[in-house]
């Protein structure tokens, strides 16, 4: 008798608790919940055992990276009822030891090994970070972190982020493509800058070197954009000289702590400060202020997360740090103009644009989606559905606010006290947007 998905359906709501929100169909063909949901595919018993040696987030993650687990049906109304279900349910949730004193919830655990079948754990899927001794956010080991995440090929990105070639949030005001937004918010942030002919600019993570080429072309400065991955380096070098712009770009593959030819007038650091770590931001900020210029302005560009009524309980997302960015970090929005601050910073203008990551990230999955049998000969099926489940939930968490993405305007402003900003800064911007 097929009856796999109706034990499972009973089995994991006796767990946790509360009814199962979405339809599971099981390896055996049964299929047991709510009508029309979206469904849950367990396709064999592996899954089971994963998350039975990694309860949560991580076990979820590793079956689904291998392929054990998969979505039929509207992939984000799905993980919105996952999320719901297994990781917000409020504060009066039982922990996993709490539930286990409960003699049906052993049961129901009992139930479920031997609904798995032999007890060994799998391995993890081969795209999961190995995890060595090395002391966080070291050079050698941000290298590391950076080339996991970017070294994936040059191919596949073209794929995700279309002709672009830009990694960080849009900026969506009268823009109808992905590219037009994406050079709406270049020219946003050399707005912001104030960028003139001549300037020197230096992009802190400048990827593939799109903010690099749009400055040097459209604003006729000189730029120094760096970056850990060589991939990216490789593939900005060959854009820049396609563009004819070899004499004001220069892409060094670098970290920002190793630059040493200041004075600039301008700093952009794009989508970077997530990788740099909370025991390095002052450091990353304060080296940022030494290389520039009286005067001079940073636009730092960031994604942030909501602050915890205990910071001490802040951990970094598993599926994230083991198979996105490895040694990512999310601050709060207050805690970074902080750290700005503390370094010398005037901070002049914060902009929140977390509704434009929201699209941006839509954007991305549908390109994936697009192409999905070519992205996975690029890369691999594993490596694939990574991008895919993580950026469709990052969609939904920009959307429900559970994490923003900030642009952060800041002078390091003489001691005259003259910050070269105009009396109505924001005004002036949009002005000459137009």
């Amino acid at each position: 008798m097929a009856d796999a998905a109706q034990r499972l359906k009973s089995l994991v709501e006796q767990l946790l608790g509360a009814p199962l929100p979405v339809r599971i169909r099981a390896w055996d063909g049964s299929q047991a919940g709510p009508p029309g949901a979206p469904t849950l595919v367990v396709r064999n018993r592996r899954a089971v055992r994963r998350l039975l040696w990694k309860p949560g987030e991580l076990g979820l993650a590793r079956a689904w990276v291998a392929g054990d687990l998969d979505i039929h049906g509207d992939l984000y109304a799905a993980l919105d009822l996952m999320a719901e279900f297994i990781w917000e349910r409020g504060e009066d949730d039982r922990t996993l030891v709490q539930a286990l004193r409960d003699p049906e919830v052993r049961a129901a655990v009992r139930g479920l090994v031997k609904l798995a079948g032999p007890p060994l754990p799998p391995a993890p899927p081969r795209e999961e970070v190995r995890r060595g001794r090395a002391r966080l956010h070291t050079k050698g080991s941000d290298r590391r972190a950076i080339s996991h995440h970017y070294d994936v090929g040059n191919d596949f990105y073209e794929i995700v982020l279309g002709p672009s070639m830009v990694y960080s949030c849009a900026y969506w005001e009268d823009a109808g493509t992905l590219e037009d937004a994406q050079r709406d918010k270049l020219e946003l942030i050399c707005r912001k800058l104030a960028l003139t002919p001549g300037q020197r600019l230096l992009d802190v993570g400048c990827g593939w070197g799109s903010m690099a080429i749009h400055a040097a072309r459209e604003y006729g400065v000189s730029v120094v954009g760096i970056t850990l991955s060589h991939e990216q380096a490789a593939y900005a070098r060959k854009r820049v000289a396609g563009e004819g712009l070899t004499d004001k770009v220069e892409i060094r593959v670098q970290d920002y702590r190793d630059v040493a030819d200041g004075p600039y007038d301008a700093i952009s650091s794009i989508g970077m400060a997530e990788h740099v770590g909370s025991t390095r931001y002052l450091e990353y900020a304060r080296d940022l202020y030494a290389l520039l210029k009286p005067g001079g302005r940073l636009l730092n560009h960031q994604i942030a997360r909501r602050p915890q009524r205990d910071e001490s309980t802040y951990s970094v997302d598993s599926f994230i740090d083991s198979y996105v960015f490895p040694d990512g970090e999310l601050a709060p929005v207050g805690t970074t103009v902080t750290q700005l601050e503390r370094a010398g910073f005037e901070v002049r203008d914060v902009e929140a644009i977390r509704e434009h990551y929201a699209l941006t990230l839509r954007r991305w999955v549908t390109n994936l989606q697009a192409d999905w049998e070519r992205a996975m000969r690029l890369t691999s099926p594993g490596r694939a559905r990574v991008w895919l489940l993580y950026m469709a939930a990052c969609a939904l968490s920009f959307e429900h606010n559970r994490i923003g993405v900030n642009q952060v305007l800041a002078v390091r402003t003489p001691e005259s006290g003259d910050s070269g900003m105009p009396l109505r800064a924001r005004k002036w911007i949009e002005r000459e947007r137009r």
